[in-house]
């Protein structure tokens, strides 16, 4: 029997004379009159090719072969509700699965305390997280590896659009014992000489677009490359090296008990923008998380930003950890 020989309309009549046992009521709650119901009855008994309920004058009682059915239909009902539900949840991006890449830093502080501020609103709303080198991050979204992308201004073909989220200094970071951490305002000329470790080409490309209105004799080249930011992060800690980076990247310098220093003439940001698809339909559920990103990350950038104002204080330590006792 094909299934499109009856129709939800006809099993939601049946469901609810069952539950009443009379077709008055079983109206009132379907919101129609009760002939019609009556009628929905009928037709579903002449698709069936049985009775479903057996009536008397006081009387609406399931016939034996109704009550065999009733079982099957109310399966019926309930997955055709839930289907109801998700697509409910889909639509009001209630539910669904979010892709994103982002580089290092970002994709382990910023995207990670988006989605949990997000989530306390849409729980079923699930996002995954990539780290993507910030080279690939425009690539990523062009063929389809990633919803969205997160990360530093960047060209972008016709097939990828891109929207700037926040602005954050270009600015130094080295330990409270470094030279340079003496000045609380720094000049490219200062960092002529002083070792610095650079956070991949990125970097090594950004420090020397920076510099382009500086003087030849002015200009700083860093004297090594490393693929990770952690990595010259752990070797400013050490003082074998400052790094320069943006200021975002606050998140994960300060708790090494590294501080910033601005530095001027020129002073440059780096533009931070959400990368999406032009020619493919976002899920609701993507529209919704790039949303709440575009209003988020702004906010967090501005935190971030507050909090390099405290610094630690050079020389000063935690005390150690006590063992329980025994």
């Amino acid at each position: 029997m094909s299934l499109t020989r009856f129709t939800l309309r006809q099993i939601e009549a049946f469901a609810a004379v069952a539950e009443a046992r009379n077709f008055g009521a079983a109206s009132e709650q379907l919101g129609m009159t009760t002939q019609a119901v009556s009628q929905l009855i009928a037709e579903l008994e002449s698709v069936l090719g049985f009775r479903l309920f057996d009536r008397t004058t006081r009387r609406v009682d399931l016939s034996s072969a109704g009550r065999d059915f009733l079982g099957s239909a109310e399966t019926l009902l309930r997955h055709v509700h839930s289907a109801d539900g998700v697509a409910a949840d889909v639509r009001n991006r209630a539910a669904g699965v979010v892709r994103i890449g982002a580089p290092l830093v970002l994709a382990s502080s910023a995207v990670p305390a988006a989605i949990r501020a997000y989530q306390a609103t849409h729980p079923k709303v699930v996002v995954r997280v990539r780290d993507i080198a910030v080279d690939a991050l425009v690539d990523a979204v062009s063929a389809g590896d990633v919803d969205l992308a997160l990360g530093p201004d960047r060209p972008v073909p016709p097939s990828v659009s891109r929207a700037v989220l926040f602005d954050s200094l270009w600015v130094l970071w080295c330990a409270p014992t470094h030279p340079l951490a003496r000045h609380r305002v720094l000049r490219w000329a200062d960092l002529n000489g002083a070792p610095l470790v650079s956070a991949g080409r990125d970097h090594e490309r950004s420090v020397a677009r920076m510099q382009l209105s500086v003087p030849d004799g002015e200009r700083v080249t860093p004297v090594d490359v490393v693929d990770n930011v952690s990595t010259a992060l752990g070797l400013a800690v050490q003082g074998l090296a400052a790094t320069l980076g943006p200021a975002y990247i606050g998140v994960v310098a300060r708790p090494f008990g590294l501080v910033m220093r601005r530095v001027v003439d020129p002073e440059t940001v780096r533009k931070v923008c959400l990368y999406r698809h032009t020619l493919r339909a976002s899920s609701p559920a993507t529209e919704g998380f790039a949303e709440h990103l575009t209003e988020w990350l702004p906010q967090w950038a501005a935190r971030t930003l507050d909090d390099g104002a405290q610094e630690p204080r050079a020389g000063k330590r935690k005390p150690p950890l006590r063992r329980p006792p025994r």
